[in-house]
Order: C-alpha cells, then structure tokens, then sequence
C-alpha cells in the first residue's frame, strides 16, 4: 500500500505543470476511425465502388446500413473538424496509417473520432516510449455513434449531439485532467532483440512500425532473480491490458508468474493472462470475472440452508447482488497499480502451484515466462508480439507514462 501511495505522489507531481488555465489550444490533429466499409475497400482495393457493394450483398452484408453508418461517422467528423476551426485552431486529419509521431509532435491535442478503439489506437501512439520524446500530448476522445459504441473512453454522449460545446469549453479551459495509468512493458532476455509486432486491427500480416528503444544491461540482482542479461522497453504501451496466452484459443496456456518480485514461482495452465489498468477494469478485466444473477442464485441454493427463509429472501435479490459484485471489480483510472486475471485456470491435480495461487489480485509488477508453443502477446487488443517458450516479460506501471486526458461532465 505504502507503494501505491509513493506512486500517486508522483504521478501527481509528474503532471503538477499542466492546468487547464495554461493548456493552449492551437493545433488539433484528428485521428478518423476506420469505417467497415473503408476496411473493406481496403481488402478489396481492386474493386470499383459498385463492385464492392455487389460483393458485400452477395455474402449477405447489408449494404445499406454499412454505407449509413460510414456516412454518420464522417458528418460527424466534419462537424468535430468545424468546431475546432471555428475557435480559431488548425487542424489536421489522420488515419491509423499516417498516425505517426511527427505529426503527433506538432499537435497540441489529438482527437480521436469514432469509438474506444479509435481512442486506443491514439494513445498507443501517443506514448512517450513511441514518440522518443518527453512531450506530453493530451488526448479527448468524441463518439461518432453513442447509437451503436458505449465510447467509456470518450466524451460523455451528450457532446456527440453538440461538439461545437465540447471544443469551446476546452478552448476556454474550462475541463479537467485526467491521468490515466498504463502498462509498461518489458522484454528480458540474453540479447535485447525484440520480435516484429503485427497490427491485428488490418487483420493481415503487416507488420507495425518499428520504434527503436535500446537494449540495456539489467542489473546483477534482476539477471540473477529472472536468468536473463538484457531488458529491451517495448515502445508500446497498454492503456487497457496486456493479454498473453495462445494463439489458437482453445490451446492450454502454460505460463509461469512472480508478483511484485517476491521468491515464489507461479505455475498455471489456462486460457491466458489478462494484466488490467484502472481504465481497462471496465473492458475485457470486468468481462472475465463478471458473476450473473443465476451465478448468484445457484450459490445461494447450494448452501445447506438453501430453502431458508433468510436465502429465498437473498435469491430474489439475486441481480442486485451481481451488479454490486461487477460493479466492485472497477478501480480508478489513475490507480498505479495493476490487476491480473487468469482466464479459466485448471485447478485439478498439480494446477495450480502453489495452490494458494489466486486467479485474480492486485499487484505492482507482474513477470511472465512463457511456456507456449504458438502464443502471443497483445497490447490493448490491437498490437502483437510473438510469446513463445522461454520468452519473458515484465509487466509494471511509471508515472511518466500515464496518459493525460482532457475530461468534461
């Protein structure tokens, strides 16, 4: 706990420099979500629009709604562009293609438009680690379609209907900040080499752009503790979680962890690692260890006094019960510590070791050692890293690589 609290005084003290009354709002770099029907001009670069659509109706798409939806993303897009321009800002378009960290330096805000995903894919880009530099660029997020997106990570839905307002209270300054934490991650080994990452989101096998981020020595005490002699930061960092497990999903997971550096070794098979941030609590972290109201009543008839009158009286109570649990499983934003989960873990014979080895906890580092045979590791669902026998990786939270958002009520 002490740690925690030493954390949140620097995260504090690293972002003490940034109020709203001094951000100046100058230059605004959009980044556009990628529509369905622009994923599929771009699968089928060959074919002229009439082609396409011909093509999506002959597998059963309805075409009708995917070029509706395309169109509500980019009015709104024009509409957030106007907002800016209209407060006296320049504004640039990006695509995930052109995202890069030399058009990210020149903006004084990027606004991702579209949903979460979107957003994701920003902050990605947005780390300190993938710019290689010290700038902190502050990101606000609107929801091109509150209809069809839940956007958690964007404005509240009411600025979908009114951006204009959005963009003239942050122009003001009158918003607040909020930092939110992210998972550093680093590779441990004998040479510092890292393997080629692979953007999930074109669903091919091109390749992501290769950020150069040093090898460097470890020290005595961690190449003795985790047998390794390089540590390499990879230049991508999860605002979300890191998942690592196996490629083909219904595939054993057989990985090995040691929390917060203690001297006890981990052992599990199961579906896979999900190390969680605050902000993620409320993605896939709630999705894995969410209980429904039947979870609830087929416990309550299990106890011995399951027909009581007490337990009938807790069975009717059985939703209420189950989002007060799914609720308490969400932590702050800010939190600088982490929480893993394992999916499914096999817990017959010698699975787990030890066997107090919980499923689930809060930590501050997490060191993983794969024992895999086709396995990855996926940064916010988007960015993947082969993960295969004898990989290792550390898992922790700094201060410096907090993400800072602009927040409105």
């Amino acid at each position: 706990m002490l740690k925690s609290k030493q954390l949140l005084q620097q995260f504090s003290k690293e972002y003490a420099k940034f109020t709203p009354t001094n951000f100046k709002l100058k230059r605004a770099l959009v980044v556009t979500k990628l529509s369905r029907y622009e994923f599929e001009q771009l699968r089928h670069p060959e074919l002229s629009p009439d082609q396409l659509q011909q093509k999506l109706r002959d597998r059963g798409t309805d075409v009708e709604m995917v070029l509706h939806l395309h169109k509500v993303h980019k009015d709104f897009e024009r509409r957030v562009v106007k907002s800016f321009q209209d407060v006296g800002c320049e504004v640039k378009l990006s695509s995930r293609s052109s995202l890069s960290k030399d058009v990210m330096s020149w903006a004084d805000v990027i606004v991702p438009v579209g949903g979460d995903g979107t957003f994701l894919l920003s902050a990605g880009r947005a780390s300190p680690l993938f710019a290689l530099s010290q700038q902190k660029t502050p990101i606000v997020g609107f929801n091109s379609d509150p209809l069809h997106s839940e956007g958690r990570l964007m404005l509240p839905k009411h600025y979908s209907d009114n951006p204009a307002d959005a963009v003239s209270r942050i122009k003001s300054g009158d918003f607040k900040w909020m930092h939110r934490s992210r998972v550093r991650t680093t590779m441990l080994g004998s040479n510092g080499e890292i393997p080629e990452s692979t953007d999930l989101f074109r669903h091919t096998e091109v390749k992501m752009e290769q950020v150069t981020t040093a090898p460097e020595m470890l020290d005595k005490d961690m190449a003795h503790k985790y047998k390794a002699k390089m540590k390499r930061i990879l230049p991508y960092l999860a605002l979300n979680e890191v998942f690592i497990g196996e490629h083909l999903s219904a595939r054993v997971s057989h990985l090995q962890l040691v929390l917060d550096h203690q001297d006890v070794v981990n052992k599990t098979k199961c579906s896979g690692l999900c190390v969680s941030t605050g902000t993620g609590s409320t993605s896939w972290h709630t999705s894995i260890n969410r209980i429904t109201s039947k979870d609830v009543d087929d416990l309550l008839r299990s106890l011995p006094n399951g027909s009581s009158e007490d337990v009938m009286l807790l069975r009717q109570n059985a939703e209420e019960i189950a989002q007060r649990y799914n609720q308490g499983l969400l932590f702050a934003p800010d939190d600088p510590r982490l929480c893993y989960s394992i999916r499914e873990q096999i817990c017959v014979g010698v699975w787990p070791s030890p066997k107090t080895f919980k499923e689930r906890d809060f930590v501050q580092t997490v060191f993983v050692k794969s024992h895999c045979i086709d396995a990855n590791l996926v940064i916010d669902g988007s960015i993947s890293f082969p993960f295969n026998d004898g990989a290792k990786a550390l898992l922790e939270v700094h201060p410096k690589d907090a993400l800072l958002t602009i927040a409105l009520d």
